[in-house]
């Protein structure tokens, strides 16, 4: 039976949520982009762009801007659970001076990258919008649904884990973390062996999909199958309702930009492998004497692969 003694003085799911901000609501409408009606779309996307100016507009102002209705306005407002335009603009007033604060002296650097920028500008933004990533999953993870899905692996018979394209190198390593502290997982990203293995899942398993864009047929079909054969599935993607969401019983988001050059960039991958890290981490914890155990014993015999390093031999353990 796994060890569940968790270290002494460890913050509860409960208390760590509160340690951790809010996301933003520039944040929360980019994740739900792809979800929005067109005409919402618009005035979302002019939310993204430029949230000052909306913050300063009037509802007439930023209709016509978006060349939209201020029943669409309001609609909007309704859709990402604000109770009108008046609390939209209030809202982003004060996260935008929370924001200029955060900014004194230093450059502000845009994401995007544009034909005319030098290598070093380029460095320069790559550089920022991996870190951003990392940043911004980290604030808007929901910690207690992350506890949650920690919970439901911890105790999982065996544990899949889809992921195709570039998400398939992030269900890889995941694999490979879990599987180094002893719990049985398998990576696919075939959707052959998807399917297949999705199919032999009961409910004592375990599923994850990671995607994006949330929208990819592969990992989706696969999901909605495991759930349907009564396994626990997870979704980690950047869209909380893209379509995968419907065949997930908890979802965790990232929150990546994708800009111009960089669709499928290292940004995406890096917030994923940030909620990667964060359910690794919690699950070494939750099983802390069973994985410090399985970690040195996995550390040990691959020792001797490295150069300069021994393995130690059982005869010098015991001594």
């Amino acid at each position: 039976m796994a060890n569940t003694t968790q270290p002494p003085d460890e913050p509860s799911a409960s208390n760590a949520h509160e340690d951790v901000a809010p996301p933003t609501t520039v944040l929360r409408i980019r994740s739900l982009l792809p979800s929005l009606a067109p005409a919402e779309q618009r005035v979302a996307q002019r939310i993204i762009d430029d949230p000052e100016r909306v913050a300063a507009s009037s509802i007439t102002q930023l209709a016509k801007d978006c060349n939209t209705s201020e029943a669409t306005v309001i609609r909007f407002c309704r859709t990402i659970d604000f109770s009108g335009y008046r609390e939209l603009r209030l809202t982003l007033a004060t996260e935008a001076g929370q924001v200029r604060g955060a900014r004194v002296g230093t450059r502000e650097v845009t994401s995007d990258i544009d034909p005319d920028d030098t290598l070093v500008t380029v460095v320069e933004k790559i550089a920022f919008t991996d870190a951003r990533a990392v940043e911004e999953t980290g604030a808007q993870l929901d910690v207690e649904a992350l506890h949650t899905v920690i919970e439901a692996l911890s105790g999982a018979r065996r544990i899949d884990i889809y992921g195709v394209g570039a998400s398939a190198f992030v269900a890889a390593d995941f694999q490979q973390k879990l599987h180094r502290i002893g719990l049985t997982s398998f990576s696919w990203s075939d959707t052959h062996i998807m399917m297949t293995s999705a199919a032999l899942l009961m409910e004592e398993d375990a599923a994850i999909a990671i995607s994006h864009s949330g929208a990819t047929t592969d990992v989706v079909n696969a999901l909605a199958e495991a759930q349907r054969r009564g396994a626990t599935t997870v979704a980690i993607t950047n869209f909380p309702r893209s379509p995968i969401s419907a065949a997930a019983d908890h979802v965790l988001t990232t929150a990546a930009r994708e800009t111009t050059f960089r669709s499928g960039a290292t940004a995406s991958r890096l917030a994923q492998l940030t909620v990667i890290d964060c359910l690794f981490v919690g699950l070494a914890q939750l099983r802390y004497a069973d994985s410090r155990a399985a970690l040195e014993s996995t550390y040990d015999a691959v020792r001797g692969l490295r150069i300069g390093e021994q393995r130690r031999r059982p005869r010098d353990q015991d001594e």
